[in-house]
């Protein structure tokens, strides 16, 4: 099986390149940061309802990864079920295509059902592929390359983003509304099936289960194992916790620029450029950084350009203080979801992988959900600016945890990491 899996890596790493970058290319066209908040914003003035929009699609991606961990734990090929999974946090753009295009005819209130369940499904679909597709990159990707692959992947997603994100500002700008949001969403789902087809490529051979090889105990009782014992992973999961509350303002940074400085959808479009071309460059840097380095000192510098981010918005005094407002969250982004999945990975042993993975992500669900939520009852109540400083100061509380996480988990006697890194150089 380890043969198999060198002989193919060059392979594997290329195709799952491809299918993140196309991935990527969809969520410019159909951003959750800024055309799906002004496609809400067309509906309804409510800031909770707009801070929704990435709470939902993260939270569904991480809310049901514990559902599936003991079923992945004793799959022997993950890509069935990553493959059959994935169609359903990609459909959904089409439905949302259709409800833009009939939204003249629609009522209000219809429309926002319609939006809100499609995404709810869209972040489901995702969450429910999530722990067999991470086990599935685990098993493929070496672990002193993982935190290059997640920057590489990440980074060709960003960089077809940025390009889709200045054509969706051109198509709002041109068509009249909501049809421009129609084809926006009709394009980011043909783009899906693109992306499908190089994940289904993946070439990932048969191994038996862990469960053959080791004696397991229940899931549950491995969950309380973990969270007992791995002091480690409890900072790190504390510290995960606690990062969305230093994002809160992220959400509302578009229409904060369009109400306050009336930004063109253009200037939106080339703003979230400049967002996406920060993410193509920081990807992979702090990738590399995180793997020859440590990846949790990553996550505290993330965790900082999150408050810088934050500041710098609530002092703002022109639209233009927006590119580097965006340019440091796109750092904190990637530092909350590109280095973080390299470094759940380090975690336990290969039979442990799928329950710290759906522990890492689950357990962190509530707060990326409310955090939003809380940024906006903070803007509605108190102002966009007063939600922004919030967030500024809540982030400092992430930082100095992973600050206080120094000794990276792939040093840790019997970590999965040297395992994979034994286990893949075999057939080198």
């Amino acid at each position: 099986m380890n043969i198999e899996i060198s002989k193919h890596l060059r392979f594997n790493f290329i195709v799952n390149i491809l299918d993140g970058g196309f991935f990527g290319m969809a969520l410019g066209l159909a951003s959750f940061v800024t055309v799906l908040p002004l496609f809400v914003s067309s509906m309804t003035d409510s800031a909770i309802l707009i801070g929704l929009i990435p709470a939902i699609h993260t939270m569904g991606w991480q809310l049901p990864q514990m559902l599936t961990a003991n079923r992945v734990a004793h799959l022997n090929r993950f890509k069935p079920m990553v493959i059959l999974m994935t169609i359903q946090e990609r459909l959904p753009f089409l439905g949302l295509a259709v409800v833009a295009w009939f939204l003249p005819s629609l009522k209000q209130p219809l429309g926002l059902w319609l939006t809100f369940a499609l995404l709810v499904w869209q972040g489901l679909g995702g969450g429910f592929t999530a722990t067999a597709w991470q086990s599935m990159i685990g098993k493929i990707i070496p672990a002193q390359r993982r935190g290059v692959f997640f920057g590489m992947q990440a980074s060709a997603a960003n960089l077809l983003s940025s390009g889709a994100a200045v054509l969706a500002g051109i198509i709002l700008d041109k068509a009249n509304s909501p049809r421009g949001f129609a084809l926006c969403f009709l394009l980011a789902g043909v783009v899906m099936v693109i992306s499908w087809v190089f994940l289904a490529l993946t070439r990932e051979p048969a191994s038996p289960s862990p469960g053959q090889h080791e004696r397991q105990p229940t899931f549950w009782s491995g969950v309380k194992h973990i969270l007992m014992r791995d002091a480690d992973f409890r900072l790190f999961l504390l510290g995960r916790t606690l990062f969305p509350l230093g994002t809160l303002a992220f959400a509302f940074y578009t229409v904060y620029a369009v109400r306050q400085y009336n930004a063109s959808a253009s200037a939106i479009g080339l703003i979230t450029a400049v967002y996406m071309v920060a993410q193509v460059i920081a990807n992979p840097l702090l990738g590399w950084l995180g793997d020859h380095w440590n990846h949790g000192a990553i996550l505290e510098i993330g965790a900082l350009a999150g408050v810088a981010s934050a500041l710098l918005a609530a002092l703002a005094q022109s639209v233009h203080w927006f590119y580097l407002v965006f340019i440091l969250a796109g750092i904190a982004g990637v530092a909350f979801w590109t280095i973080s999945l390299a470094m759940t990975l380090e975690f336990g042993t290969l039979a442990q992988r799928p329950t710290y993975i759906s522990l890492s992500n689950t357990l962190v669900a509530p707060s990326t959900f409310l955090a939003p939520v809380l940024g906006g009852w903070l803007a509605d109540s108190m102002g966009y600016k007063t939600a922004f400083l919030a967030s500024a100061v809540l982030g400092l509380a992430p930082a100095l945890i992973f600050h206080l996480m120094r000794r990276s988990p792939r040093n840790s006697a019997g970590s999965a990491t040297t395992q994979d890194v034994n286990l893949c150089s075999e057939g080198k």
